[in-house]
């Protein structure tokens, strides 16, 4: 079977890709060893945030460094039997995010943020997804004065330097618009220009479906198989094509790397678990407790709570102390029922050391195109990097720069 371009990696990147070229007229096979969604897009806080113009930064404080160090914090953990080969890694991230060189990477990273309300609403108009996306924003809300403050000058600088709107609520606010939530919180901001979703998975089905109704098609198929040429085997039979799209998420650099492509990727692994609310309580917004570092996010399926990160190898087993560890903390926030799942969930965020994904052809192989290292903001930039890359591929005018998200900003 013969297609233009063959996409390897059916999560919210990969499928956005597809859908993307095949509006323009390509032919195109999506890969995957599982239905779509069902990797690190499916479990996440389902946010679309407008807000996220500054990538997330290494901790740069001593005194936030120690209290890591000492791997009980709720909001990161860490395996200590990976820190050695992660240590590279976590030294040029620690270094790209001295203030000033952040800074300049959220100029560049601002760009794809300005598009991913309205790329999504257009992908999800077009999918009949509509229903999924919430246009109510979410709410970050404090404990403590200091950081209130502190989060308050964040969002008036990020609205002077991007025109990021936001709503500072006091506590009565607050509890106008939360009011299961607990009541001694001092109060919260709301970013109202981004969006949120109900399901994740859903949504990157819908959107799977959606370029499957456009004349695109679906292939169980192993991307260690790939083929220079190129070629990848499926259930279906082999598959050749012109163009090939890396979009595999953390899993990406298995193929990159026997290419040749040395790219300084690791990942920070998450969990999440859905709970009942208690009789008669309604969770309104996702909630993020920013002192204790998790989200809750009312969901199809209950209350989701998602932890914050888990510095790991890829494919170690989980470990969900942390979801143990905020469970308590987040039946305090909010009256949480029973858990429904039976095990907790596990996802892995993809990440760069200078926290910009990489986007855009591979030099040295002709036909060969990357998009995946987008971390915490997978779902956030899946729909405008599907459109990027598409527009890249085809010859047109770009929705953004993508030279920042260049593979060949890496010396390997």
């Amino acid at each position: 079977m013969n297609f233009d371009a063959v996409v390897l990696g059916a999560g919210i990147v990969g499928v956005s890709v597809a859908i993307h070229l095949r509006k323009r007229g390509c032919s195109v096979a999506l890969v995957d060893l599982k239905e779509p969604g069902n990797e690190t897009s499916f479990g996440n806080a389902g946010l679309i945030q407008r807000e996220g113009v500054y990538p997330y930064a290494f901790p740069r404080g001593l005194g936030t460094l120690l209290r890591y160090a000492r791997n009980t914090s709720l909001d990161v953990r860490y395996h200590a039997a990976a820190m050695p080969g992660l240590a590279p890694f976590l030294w040029k991230y620690w270094r790209n995010s001295h203030p000033a060189r952040h800074a300049a990477i959220a100029r560049s990273y601002a760009t794809l943020i300005e598009h991913c309300v309205t790329e999504h609403r257009a992908l999800a108009l077009e999918a009949d997804a509509s229903a999924l996306l919430r246009s109510t924003g979410w709410i970050k809300v404090f404990r403590t004065g200091a950081t209130q403050d502190d989060e308050t000058k964040l969002a008036e600088q990020w609205y002077r330097e991007f025109g990021v709107e936001f709503d500072p609520l006091d506590a009565v606010r607050l509890s106008q618009a939360e009011p299961d939530l607990d009541r001694s919180l001092l109060g919260g901001l709301r970013y109202t220009a981004s969006e949120s979703v109900s399901d994740p998975g859903a949504l990157v089905t819908s959107y799977a479906k959606y370029f499957e109704r456009l004349g695109g098609r679906f292939f169980f198929g192993d991307a260690a198989t790939l083929r220079e040429g190129w070629a990848v085997e499926t259930r279906d039979g082999p598959i050749d094509a012109t163009s090939v799209v890396v979009a595999m998420g953390p899993w990406s650099t298995n193929i990159t790397s026997r290419l040749g492509y040395r790219l300084p990727m690791a990942v920070k692994r998450g969990y999440h678990m859905h709970y009942d609310a208690k009789p008669e309580a309604r969770l309104n917004h996702p909630v993020l407790d920013v002192e204790n570092g998790y989200l809750i996010a009312p969901m199809a399926r209950g209350i989701r709570l998602t932890t914050g990160v888990e510095l790991a190898n890829l494919d170690a087993p989980k470990t969900p102390v942390q979801l143990s560890a905020v469970e308590p903390c987040a039946r305090k926030l909010f009256p949480l029922g029973e858990r429904i799942d039976s095990e907790p969930w596990m996802g892995r965020r993809p990440c760069t050391p200078d926290m910009l994904p990489i986007i855009g052809p591979a030099r040295r192989h002709k036909g060969l195109w990357f998009a995946f290292g987008h971390a915490h903001h997978g779902l956030t930039l899946g729909a405008v990097t599907g459109r990027l890359v598409a527009e890249m591929m085809t010859g047109e005018s770009y929705v953004v720069d993508p030279y920042p998200f260049r593979v060949d900003r890496f010396s390997g």
